[in-house]
């Protein structure tokens, strides 16, 4: 119908998980995937969490991702600088803004807290020899995002480097802001209505929660059988 702008003009992707590779580019497929890492992380990890664990400690992880990510978006908007100009029509991102990338801005935020976590609060492992093995755990996928998104043509070098800078100072200062001031209100949230509804609990202060929960689990099986 004449007058009537090209789908193209008036339809706007959804680029969270909208990732293209060249057909045939084993290498790009591979990073396409990876570069999904942020959705699998968030979906799998932390919704797996809540049902499962109810940490408040993982829910200010949580919550602080989500915040790392509203403070990316304000950001692109505000400085507007476009993807890579020769590849942006075919990934359909013209319309979209490339700086920082939010991809490396959530795993390096992500990389950034979890290392801590697990250095400063050990997760519930007490060896100092485990945990610094689980601190290492997120960068080669955090590394490896941010490498994808240049590969593949989303973002510059600056772009990536500037989001995965962001990340880690968002993430450690995250990290000490949760542990130095909120952690005082976790026993107040653990008592509060809503907490012992949803069971939701702190145990940061069990030296070794793995076998803290299994020596319990064992213990209230045997309990059940005698009775």
């Amino acid at each position: 119908m004449e007058g009537t702008p090209p789908a193209a003009a008036v339809l706007k992707a959804v680029t969270l998980t909208h990732v293209r590779y060249r057909r045939g580019d084993a290498l790009g497929h591979f990073l396409a995937w990876v570069s999904l890492m942020p959705v699998f992380i968030s979906l799998g990890g932390f919704v797996s969490h809540f049902l499962f664990r109810r940490e408040l400690q993982g829910l200010c992880f949580f919550l602080g991702l989500l915040l790392s990510q509203a403070l990316n978006e304000l950001i692109k908007s505000s400085i507007q600088q476009s993807r890579p100009s020769l590849m942006c029509a075919a990934l359909e991102v013209c319309d979209s803004h490339g700086w920082p990338s939010s991809h490396s801005q959530y795993m390096f935020f992500f990389a950034a807290y979890f290392s801590l976590l697990c250095l400063l609060n050990g997760i519930g492992v007490s060896s100092s020899r485990s945990r610094r093995l689980l601190a290492l755990l997120p960068w080669p996928s955090a590394f490896l995002t941010l490498y994808s998104r240049v590969y593949l043509g989303y973002h510059t070098v600056p772009q990536v480097t500037a989001g995965a800078t962001l990340g880690l100072l968002l993430g450690a200062g995250w990290f000490c802001i949760v542990n130095t001031m909120l952690v005082d209100y976790f026993p107040a949230v653990e008592e509060s209505a809503i907490g012992r509804f949803l069971y939701i609990k702190d145990s940061s202060h069990v030296p070794n929660v793995l076998k803290f929960e299994y020596d319990n689990a064992r213990l209230a099986r045997k309990k059940i059988a005698k009775d």
